[in-house]
């Protein structure tokens, strides 16, 4: 399997990958709800299409097609969103990539941070994740990295990382 971290050869001199992070399986709840109760409709609605009736081969091979569909849309996109979606942390930037088809990279320097926060919601703190802010300064705005696993170690890390940044520490350490 393809990692999407960020390999060496992409790293600037003296820099070193300190966090690479998927997000939260809780991105995944809601597209897997969809994919059961999409397995149990179309199944009863197959079911449940008499035999007499004339096009009841079509009228199944069209519930299936659009059951299909469905599960494709609601189900296997999230999933690959999902698995396509890596934030790293290096010493001297932070790295955000998306995308399944297309792939869009968010690089932010450690330099140009402004402020660093985090939300959790209830569900949030239940579950050991949450939502990290970073502010990286100028008409950009704050940028949030959501479904963060452990979001508060990853402050602090990011913290640690922004100390040793403004210190002048080679290498972050």
């Amino acid at each position: 399997m393809i990692s999407m971290t960020l390999p060496d050869h992409h790293l600037t001199e003296g820099e070193q990958r300190v966090l690479s992070i998927d997000p939260h399986w809780k991105r995944l709840t809601v597209p897997f709800i969809a994919l059961i109760l999409l397995a149990a409709v179309s199944g009863a609605g197959i079911y449940l299409i008499p035999d007499e009736f004339a096009y009841a081969l079509h009228a199944r091979l069209a519930v299936a097609a659009v059951a299909l569909v469905l599960m494709v849309i609601w189900s296997f996109v999230p999933y690959l969103r999902w698995k396509n979606t890596v934030y790293v942390f290096t010493t001297h930037r932070i790295k955000i990539t998306t995308g399944v088809m297309d792939q869009a990279v968010d690089e932010i320097p450690l330099a140009a941070l402004n402020a660093v926060g985090s939300e959790q919601t209830l569900l949030d703190r239940l579950l050991g994740c949450g939502t990290l802010t970073v502010d990286p300064g100028g008409d950009r705005g704050t940028v949030a990295l959501r479904d963060v696993p452990k979001v508060r170690e990853v402050r602090a890390e990011l913290f640690r990382l922004l100390e040793e940044a403004s210190s002048g520490k080679p290498g972050g350490g």
